[in-house]
């Protein structure tokens, strides 16, 4: 089984490797020249497009899924219209973070946002306890797919289609807390019940009901983001002033498309934070 590689990126683009097939998507970042030819960018087996809703152009149908290898799990693609394929490689670095952490103690954790489970399938891995919530229910089944594939399907994985205010002021009500939690908040959303998201007006909210949920004793948070503006510097201060001055280390950070096997141009694709204690 091949895995995920960045091959190339420029002219607004990004070029792509998902096992045997090679994909063209839009990455308004990547402003500079390709590295590669023309020739070689259109030998891709497939493009995407939002302009005049092209979608997805192939000289060849791809199949509707197929499967990857990447930093120790295997992750189901499947081409969105929406030009996403069920993967991110930018979270990557994290995944090894989050293993390691939760091996140091047994763990509660809670993954927001969870899309497609990357850093769910990188905890439970870890031996953790997870809640997965996603308020897309095909996001959900997609995510519980990856556990499948990754052995995980009696893992305790808890999968939840929610709205993610929703379910944390219950859990706070609760009083169910976690040791580490996990969140890639949109810029924009609407809930499993239409509810509206916009994260400028949420975040802190969202940071202040995480840190209610917090255990006692606990262990890391990690935000993330990929709402031009925020920078690593907002994020930092955000979660600084939502663990309000519980004792721990804050790291933060640009989240970056890159391929550690080659020279390629790293692509800036979002900004993080990392509480850990």
């Amino acid at each position: 089984m091949k895995s995920y590689e960045l091959l190339d990126s420029g002219h607004g683009r990004k070029l792509e490797r998902f096992g045997p097939y090679v994909l063209s998507r839009p990455c308004s970042q990547a402003l500079w020249q390709p590295a590669l030819s023309k020739d070689q960018w259109e030998a891709a087996d497939a493009t995407f497009s939002r302009e005049d809703k092209e979608g997805w152009r192939s000289a060849t149908p791809l199949p509707a899924s197929w499967e990857v290898q990447i930093d120790g799990m295997k992750m189901r693609i499947q081409p969105t219209d929406f030009g996403h394929v069920g993967l991110f490689p930018e979270q990557r670095p994290f995944w090894n973070s989050i293993r390691s952490l939760v091996q140091q103690r047994p763990a509660r954790v809670l993954n927001l946002f969870a899309y497609s489970g990357g850093s769910t399938i990188a905890a439970a891995q870890g031996g953790a306890e997870v809640c997965h919530l996603d308020a897309s229910k095909g996001m959900v089944q997609w995510a519980r797919d990856n556990a499948s594939i990754n052995n995980l399907s009696s893992a305790p994985i808890r999968w939840i289609v929610e709205d993610v205010t929703k379910f944390l002021k219950r859990e706070e009500k609760r009083g169910s807390l976690y040791d580490g939690i996990i969140l890639d908040p949109p810029s924009f959303g609407r809930g499993a019940k239409g509810e509206v998201f916009k994260i400028e007006e949420e975040v802190i909210p969202l940071l202040s009901y995480c840190r209610s949920c917090l255990s006692t004793t606990p262990q890391f948070i990690l935000f993330s983001c990929h709402t031009p503006g925020f920078t690593p510097i907002t994020l930092h201060h955000l979660l600084e002033d939502a663990m309000d001055n519980l004792k721990g280390t804050l790291e933060t950070g640009e989240m970056v498309l890159c391929n550690p096997d080659n020279d390629v141009r790293a692509v800036p694709s979002g900004t993080y934070a990392l509480w850990r204690a």
